[in-house]
C-alpha cells in the first residue's frame, strides 16, 4: 500500500499481525476515478486475537468493490489465501492477484498451482518498485464501474413535477434534511424537474397549489397512510425508503421477504438491523415503532434483536426475518452483501420502507411505480 499510493501510510514488519486496523486511504487512480483503498490485518496471523483481525478482515472483503491478494514469491499458496480466493468467488468479488518480492525470484509451485486455478498474477517489487506502475494501470482497467442505478431519475423527466413529503417531527435532524431526501432533491434538479417539498400536514395544500398534477410523490415511509388518504390514486406514489431500495438494495427480494411476516410464530426471532450508529429518540422508528408495529400487525410473542454498524450478528441463521434500515449510509456494495449474506443462511429480508408501508396497507399502492416489485407482490398476494 505505501508504494501503491507513494506515502509510508503502513508500518511494515516482518512479524505477523503488525496490522491490527484497516488503514484506509483516498486516492486517485486514473483514468478510473477516486477510489478508497484498505489495508487490512493479514490472515496468517495466530492466537485469539489473531482470529479477531482475520474475521474483521473477511468481513471488510465481503463489501469491498474489488480486492487485491498479495502473495510472498517465497512462499506456496497457503490454506487462508485459498479460502480467500473461494470467498471472493462466493460473493462475486472481482480481485487481482500480485505476488511481492520478485526480485528474489518466484516459488515454482506457487505460478503451477495459480496456474492450474486459472488465476492470472502480477509481479512486483516493493523493495525496488518495481511493477508498481503496471500494477496501478491493471487495477484501473479492470476494477469495476459503479451501478448506473437511478434513486428518482428514470421515474420523472424534464419539467414534471415531483412532490416530496418530510415531516418535521422529533425524529427529523435539527436544522437539515436526512440524506435519501436530499439525494432525491438532487437527483429531480438534474433531471430538470420541479421540485415541491412540504410536510405532511401541508400535503393537500400543495396538492391543491399545483396547475397540473405530479407526475410522482415521495414520502417519509412513516406518514405514509396519510399521505396515501390525501393522494388521488392516478398520482403515482411511493416513500424515500422504497426508492433506497431499488438504488442500494434488491426491491424485488424485500418484497418476496414480505411472505415471512405472515408466516412468524410466537417465539421466533426478528433482527432489526441499522446501519449507522445513532442516538436513538423516545419514540425511535428502528426501535420502537418497527417493534410495535409488527407485534401488533402479525398478534405474536416475538423476540426482537437490534442491531446497529456494518455487521449481521454471527448467529444470523437464528433469525427467521431481517428487518434492515434503508442502508443510506453505506455503499451499494455494502448492502449488496448483506443481502447476499442473508439469502446465504436462508433468512428472508425486507428493509424498513417495505415493511412499514405493507403493515399499514399501502402495497401495492406504494410499489406501483416499480413493475418489477408488483410482479413480485402479484405472485405472494394471497399471502395474507
Amino acid at each position: 500500500m505505501n508504494r501503491f499510493v507513494g506515502q509510508d501510510l503502513v508500518i511494515v514488519s516482518d512479524i505477523p499481525g503488525t496490522t491490527t486496523d484497516p488503514v484506509r486511504k483516498a486516492m486517485e487512480l486514473l483514468p478510473f476515478g477516486p477510489v478508497v483503498l484498505i489495508d487490512t490485518a493479514g490472515i496468517d496471523d495466530i492466537g485469539e486475537l489473531g482470529e479477531k483481525r482475520i474475521s474483521k478482515t473477511v468481513k471488510i472483503i465481503s463489501e469491498a468493490d474489488f480486492a487485491v491478494l498479495v502473495l510472498d514469491s517465497q512462499n506456496k499458496l497457503s490454506d487462508y489465501e485459498r479460502n480467500l480466493i473461494e470467498h471472493f468467488d462466493k460473493f462475486e468479488i472481482p480481485y487481482a492477484v500480485v505476488i511481492n518480492k520478485s526480485d528474489l525470484g518466484v516459488n515454482y509451485e506457487l505460478i503451477e498451482e495459480l496456474n492450474n486455478l486459472k488465476i492470472k498474477f502480477h509481479t512486483v517489487s516493493c523493495l525496488k518498485d518495481e511493477g508498481i506502475y503496471e500494477l496501478k494501470e491493471k487495477l484501473a482497467r479492470e476494477i469495476p464501474g459503479k451501478d448506473e442505478i437511478p434513486l428518482v431519475g428514470d421515474l420523472i423527466k424534464q419539467h414534471d413535477i415531483i412532490v416530496l413529503v418530510v415531516p418535521i417531527d422529533l425524529g427529523a435532524p435539527k436544522g437539515r434534511l436526512i440524506m435519501p431526501q436530499v439525494q432525491t432533491i438532487r437527483e429531480s434538479l438534474d433531471e430538470d424537474a420541479i421540485v415541491v417539498v412540504a410536510k405532511d400536514k401541508e400535503l393537500r395544500a400543495a396538492l391543491a397549489s399545483l396547475s397540473r398534477p405530479p407526475k410522482l410523490v415521495v414520502t417519509d415511509s412513516q406518514a405514509i397512510m396519510r399521505v396515501v388518504a390525501d393522494v388521488p390514486d392516478e398520482i403515482p406514489l411511493t416513500t424515500f425508503s422504497i426508492l433506497m431500495a431499488r438504488y442500494k438494495g434488491d426491491l424485488t427480494e424485500y418484497v418476496k421477504g414480505l411472505r415471512r411476516i405472515e408466516e412468524l410464530k410466537n417465539g421466533d426471532k426478528v433482527l432489526i438491523a441499522e446501519a449507522c450508529t445513532h442516538h436513538a429518540q423516545e419514540d425511535d422508528i428502528g426501535r420502537v415503532k418497527i417493534p410495535r408495529w409488527l407485534r401488533l400487525h402479525t398478534k405474536k410473542n416475538l423476540e426482537i434483536d437490534i442491531v446497529s454498524g456494518h455487521d449481521f450478528p454471527d448467529n444470523l441463521g437464528d433469525y427467521k426475518l431481517i428487518i434492515h434500515c434503508g442502508g443510506c449510509t453505506l455503499t451499494r456494495k455494502m448492502m449488496q452483501t448483506r443481502i447476499k449474506q442473508a439469502k446465504y443462511m436462508d433468512v428472508p429480508i425486507v428493509n424498513y420502507g417495505v415493511a412499514i408501508s405493507y403493515m399499514h396497507g399501502a402495497v401495492p399502492r406504494a410499489l406501483e411505480p416499480f413493475p418489477e416489485a408488483i410482479a413480485e407482490w402479484e405472485k405472494i398476494s394471497g399471502l395474507s
